[in-house]
Parts: structure tokens; sequence; C-alpha cells
């Protein structure tokens, strides 16, 4: 075995609580583009099987690969160290790599780690490629030569950051993601939310919350309508898929592109339902009617706020009134809408957040999600924050978008307040005896998410961690 792909044990309240766990897209393409270039790979999703630190080291003994490689998040970094540790103790020898959001953008600290070999940073395909055959082929040590990465030098004793790897220009060039190394059928009852799809990378705003186009970009770079309907024609026909997610931030920024892939599904003869996303002042009522007609069902806005100071506090951009007119188009062109929103943001004020809970419910989207302001490294918010020291915690097994980790009391806030807020929140959009009655059908569900996801945790004291699954191992995770 050349290389071993782990995905961590993710312990996510809201998700686990309903059961809804997808396959890793990210390590899918990552072992389709390892796959292409004759390199055998595996994938362990142990968010799905859940077997532990322990469990999954024994796995790669007997499977004696030449590198592993992990994905981690902020609230999952600690996580992820853990099972390289375990491995590169049965596994002296294994190159051991880690990517993701958070090891892109904290690769000094992650690096302290010593059973931390490298970290790439940011678009990983053709840097585990270069890594790859520098290791593997070449049987070489030195990975200096390799750009779009972090490693400890040994013999410097420093970490050294060799030059940024350009972004990947024709994403068409990329296989589609390697389905077949992960157990599509066993992902139970989110068998459903399984059809992930990205379309597109970067993002050519600059939201002050958002790391995106730090990772991926500031220009937008897409695939053409032919190739994407070829990965839903696979999902379609192999897979047995009919529901679709696209991941994209901003899938309606080309319209044009938008439109033509409506209509290759169509002439494709596809029947397919999907979910997409866009800002709310890219709305074309045309263009929905037309996503409408070749399957999307639902919409999703990332609105964040319901005061017009705290929009641009944020740098979102937009205004209130695009947000209604936004969700008024989808309505009217037959869309599910849903959309999110963010409390506790710096210079917020109670009221602010009593606004943007009104406005939640004013604007009558289908369903509605809310989050507590969580500065992630790499965020412009984070960077502002920490030089004015007003981050209370770095304990990243916080940053659940569920937890206050600013320092509140600062800002005219307190914490206790915030996270109340955001259980209002739920409670005011979800319980309203007319939403109720219209979507009587989800009444568990909505439930389950207010119960598991807030009160139940703090009945019991803590965080509720551990609650939702007994798993093997002990562990700290987090979504």
């Amino acid at each position: 075995m050349d290389v071993i792909l782990i995905n961590p044990y993710d312990e996510n309240a809201v998700k686990n609580g309903l059961g809804f766990i997808t396959p890793p897209l990210n390590l899918m393409y990552l072992a389709s583009s390892l796959e292409h270039a004759s390199f055998s790979v595996k994938i362990i999703d142990d968010d799905l099987l859940q077997m532990g630190y322990h469990k999954v080291s024994q796995i790669a003994a007997k499977l004696n690969p030449q590198i592993i490689a992990l994905t981690a998040t902020t609230s999952t970094i600690k996580t992820a160290m853990k099972y390289i540790k375990l491995i590169k103790k049965v596994l002296p020898n294994v190159l051991s790599v880690i990517g993701g959001p958070h090891p892109t953008f904290m690769p000094t600290e992650v690096l302290k780690d010593p059973f931390i070999d490298v970290v790439v940073l940011g678009e990983g395909e053709e840097t585990m490629v270069h890594l790859a055959h520098n290791y593997i082929d070449k049987g070489s040590p030195d990975i200096s030569n390799i750009p779009g990465i972090a490693y400890n030098d040994p013999e410097q004793r420093n970490i050294k950051v060799t030059q940024p790897r350009p972004l990947i220009k024709d994403l068409d060039s990329l296989p589609l993601p390697a389905r077949h190394l992960v157990p599509f059928d066993s992902y139970g009852v989110s068998r459903d939310q399984s059809g992930g799809m990205i379309t597109s990378r970067g993002c050519v705003f600059s939201c002050g919350y958002c790391s995106s186009s730090l990772i991926m970009g500031k220009k937008f770079r897409s695939r053409s309508p032919q190739n994407v309907v070829d990965e839903i024609e696979e999902l379609y026909y192999h897979y047995k898929i009919r529901d679709i997610a696209f991941m994209d931030d901003t899938f309606l920024l080309n319209k044009k592109r938008a439109y033509d892939i409506a209509q290759e599904i169509e002439d494709r003869g596809l029947d397919v339902s999907f979910v997409a996303s866009s800002r709310v002042d890219m709305v074309d009522y045309n263009l929905l009617q037309k996503l409408k007609g070749s399957g999307m069902s639902t919409l999703y806005y990332g609105v964040e706020s319901g005061s017009q100071r705290i929009l641009n506090l944020m740098r979102k951009g937009i205004t209130l009134k695009q947000a209604e007119d936004a969700v008024k188009s989808a309505k009217k062109a037959g869309l599910s809408v849903l959309t999110s929103f963010i409390l506790g943001y710096p210079g917020e004020t109670e009221e602010d957040i009593n606004r943007t809970i009104d406005f939640s419910i004013k604007l009558k989207p289908d369903y509605s999600q809310y989050s507590i302001l969580t500065p992630f490294p790499g965020t412009p918010i984070y960077r502002e924050l920490h030089e004015n020291g007003l981050i209370s915690s770095e304990n990243w097994d916080k940053y659940t978008v569920l937890e206050p980790v600013l320092d509140y009391e600062k800002m005219g806030l307190t914490k206790g307040m915030v996270k109340r807020k955001l259980i209002e929140a739920y409670l005011k959009f979800y319980a309203r005896p007319n939403y109720l009655l219209k979507h009587r059908h989800m009444i568990k569900e909505i439930f389950q998410i207010i119960l598991r996801s807030f009160i139940l945790p703090k009945l019991k004291g803590g965080t509720g961690k551990g609650w939702y699954q007994d798993i093997n191992e002990s562990s700290s995770h987090d979504s």
C-alpha cells in the first residue's frame, strides 16, 4: 500500500444527533489524483466507522503504507494529531502528512508536534501526487523542492515553508472523486446526502468571517457544464443517487454556466434533485426558474445578519432589501429556501441579535440555521480579534460554532447571553405553531436538533461530547 488517507472522527452535535455523516469529498479528490498517477490508495473514513485511534493504527500497521495523510478543520485538529501519533509509533518510517483549513493557516503550530512531518498548504491534489512521486518513486527524503508544503527540517532543526503552489487552472483536468474507495451503502440514513459535488473553487468576495478565498484563491475557477454533468451521471447511474448537493461557495456567480448546467441536465434526461447556494445579490428569477425545471429543490442563502450595520462590519456587501427580494424570488420560482445567520459578531449588541432573529423569521424561509461567530484561523476577523486580545480561548475543541470563544465581556455582551440567544433563535424559528403545522412531518427531527444540541448537554453539565456516540476510544472531537 502506497498511501492511506484518513478522515478523523468528527463529533458534531447536530450532525451526529441526526446521523448526517457524508463521504469525505476532499479525500476522494486526493485519492483519485493519486490513483490516476498509479499509486495504490485506501481511504479510512473514521467519521463513519468510528473505530477509534488504536483500531485505525492497527489497520495502518497491517497495510504498511509509505505515506499516511489526514485532513483537519480547526475543531478536529487535536483528533487528527492523535491518529498520527499512534500510527507513527507503530510505523516510525511512514511519512505523516496533514492538510485542510487549520493546518493551512497554522502550519508552525501544527508542526510543533514531532509526529507530523509535512503540512500541505491549500489545494492538495497536485501536492500529494508530487509528494508521492518524490517519497515513493524516487525514495528521496528530500522534499525541499516541493511547492505548497511546510515541514520540519531535521538537519537545521527548524520549520520551512516552500514556495506557494499555483492553483489548478483547469479543474476539468482533475479525475472525478474516488467514490469507489468509500462504502456508500454504509452511510445509512445519510444516503441521500452522499451526492455532494464541488463544481467550482475560489471566491471573489472578502467577508470578514470567511477564509474560503484565502484557501482556494480570489479568482473564481469553474468546471465546464459537461464535466459537471458527467459527474452527476456517475452518481445517477453507478451509485443510484438522485439527490445532489452542489457545495460551491457561490454556485450562481457565473449565471451562464449555471444555466448551461441546468440545460445539460435536461438534455441528458437526468431526473435529479439538487441543492445549491447563492449570494442574495446574485439572484435572477429567470435563472431560478430554469434551475427549478432541471431539478433544483432548495437554494441556500448566507444572509448572516438582520442588522445592516453588522452586515457592513462583516464586509458582506449585501443589503437587507436584497435578502428579502432574494427569498421572495426563490419562493416564487417554487424553491425551498435555507438561510443562515451568525450571532455574536464583534460590535453587535443584544438589540442587533434580536433584530437578526426577528429578520430570519420575517424572511419566511423554509429552514434557517444559526451559529455563534467563531474566528477560525486564517479569517480576517481572527487576525483582528487576536491582535486586540479579544479571543478568550484557543482551545480548538471549542471551535464548533456552537460555543462562544470571544471575550464578550470586553464588548458589552456576555458569553451566557450569546449562547442563550442561539437557543432562542432555534426555538423562535422552529417552535412556531404555524411552522410546526406546516412541517409536521419534520417535528421529530426539529426537536432532536434543539434537544441534542443545546438542552441535554447543558443539563449534563458539559459539552455533550461522547454522549451521542459510544465509540471505542476516548477522544476529543467536534465539527
